[in-house]
């Protein structure tokens, strides 16, 4: 996590020069590997990062959170570590029996070190090279798991000041790194509070990338007030795409102190162009941000609405998330601490998905788009895209009647009520307002049985 960023505008810089000639990335002998921009798996399967943060070095008692992650279909989890230079330092014995617990729950881990976070600018942040140290000083729990274990070597390495020696701390820290003999995919942050608001590791990436011996390093950027468009997110993303080097947004929330991240476009983004996403954060936030909490203490019944958003909504874990194949060919023997892993959500369509039915915007009103997203034995996942017309609205109310006995379990980004199988939708505080054109989505899981007809939906407007 961040505070609040002093976010000066800056103008585009010169593209990312493309990495092709450096040759083809060195595969790693038994784990991730990085190929052409994209990650693969020890399978060699092309993997992408569903997943959330979790706060393990300040929570260490959570161990329940795996399996309560995994459940609702993550297939990674980012976890908060601290290598005692600011925080309580997490053990060897304690790391390993977090990777355990990844294991069992069927997740891959990306262990990070917190204490790096606004270095240069937060007196008590510690540097790159120290957090390196850490990870030397614990290398015999991390190897023999690059299957399952990703390293991000800081969070956040450096504040808004003294970012300029980002790009050659970074190589150093992964040159330590492979000196040492740890194989694994290395996770690198942005500086800029993770942010990059001055384009430093996008437009040093590929000098990073080149000074690792593996080429198997993996950019992540953290989104928040400053990715608050569309046109902001792709841009940023794209020219990684472009440039044929590996990113993945590593942190992001749907609201934050120092702006309004755009979160539906970070989703729809990464999901279009296969790019993981890792929101922040599970659980136990403080410090005003108490607002990114995914779950209300820790309880995995009790989803916020950035949970439900996350979890359930478009581009949301459930309905995008693919667990790694290594987990497919191998089971793990680690037996850790913690609750027994539950049933994946399932993620196939065994019956046809109902095609998306609109109806016409009339003038100053509102259009309605439903679809189904996903679907199971006897459930299903609807998203629901409403639409302003021709000028601004205030709000928005949608209505459909299921012909099928279908009904609505639980929602999100909308207050649904029903009478029999006449449903309404209304908006909630944060989502009524559209400018025109502009839009937004709401979500559920329904239940089915038989047929799962797609409904006439209509939208009014106030």
């Amino acid at each position: 996590m961040k505070k609040l960023l002093s976010v000066a505008g800056a103008a585009l810089l010169t593209a990312l020069a493309a990495v092709f000639a450096l040759g083809q990335p060195a595969q790693a002998a038994t784990g991730f590997s990085v190929s052409n921009g994209r990650l693969y798996d020890a399978n060699g399967v092309e993997f992408v990062m569903r997943g959330v943060n979790h706060a393990h070095t300040w929570y260490p008692q959570q161990t329940s959170s795996f399996a309560n992650i995994k459940a609702l279909g993550a297939n990674t989890v980012r976890v908060v570590l601290s290598s005692g230079d600011r925080w309580t330092k997490n053990s060897a014995a304690d790391v390993a029996n977090v990777i355990s617990l990844c294991k069992t729950n069927r997740m891959i881990c990306v262990l990070e070190v917190h204490d790096t976070t606004g270095y240069g600018e937060d007196g008590a942040a510690t540097t790159l090279a120290k957090a390196t140290d850490y990870w030397l000083s614990i290398a015999d729990v991390l190897k023999g798991q690059e299957r399952y274990v990703i390293v991000n070597i800081g969070n956040e390495p450096f504040g808004n000041q003294n970012y300029s020696a980002w790009t050659t701390d970074t190589s150093n820290a992964i040159k330590r790194l492979r000196a040492a003999g740890l194989t694994h995919t290395i996770m690198v942050d942005a500086p800029n509070w993770g942010q990059d608001w001055t384009f430093t590791m996008r437009d040093n990436a590929g000098t990073v990338f080149a000074a690792d011996p593996q080429r198997n390093t993996v950019f992540s950027i953290h989104m928040y007030g400053v990715f608050d468009t569309a046109a902001e997110i792709s841009d940023y993303l794209g020219r990684f795409r472009t440039a044929g080097l590996p990113i993945v947004v590593g942190e992001f929330g749907f609201n934050h102190s120092d702006g309004n991240p755009d979160e539906d476009a970070i989703m729809a983004y990464a999901q279009a162009n296969g790019i993981g996403y890792l929101g922040w954060s599970w659980s136990g936030n403080g410090g005003g941000v108490e607002y990114l909490d995914m779950t209300t203490s820790f309880n995995p019944a009790q989803l916020t609405s950035w949970g439900q958003r996350i979890f359930n909504g478009a581009n949301g874990i459930a309905a995008t998330s693919r667990e790694a194949s290594v987990y497919s060919s191998s089971t793990p023997t680690a037996s850790p601490t913690g609750s027994p892993t539950a049933s994946p959500t399932p993620t196939s369509s065994p019956s046809p998905t109902p095609p998306p039915t609109t109806t016409p915007p009339p003038s100053g009103g509102c259009t309605a788009t439903y679809a189904v997203t996903n679907s199971w034995q006897g459930g299903f996942q609807g998203d629901v895209k409403v639409t302003a017309g021709t000028a601004a609205i205030t709000g928005w109310t949608v209505r459909w009647t299921f012909a099928n006995g279908q009904s609505v379990t639980q929602a999100w980004n909308a207050t649904v009520s029903n009478s029999g199988s006449a449903y309404t939708a209304r908006n909630v505080d944060y989502n009524g307002r559209l400018g025109a054109g502009a839009s937004t989505s709401f979500g559920f899981i329904g239940s089915w049985q038989g047929t799962n007809a797609t409904p006439t939906v209509t939208c009014t407007a106030s």
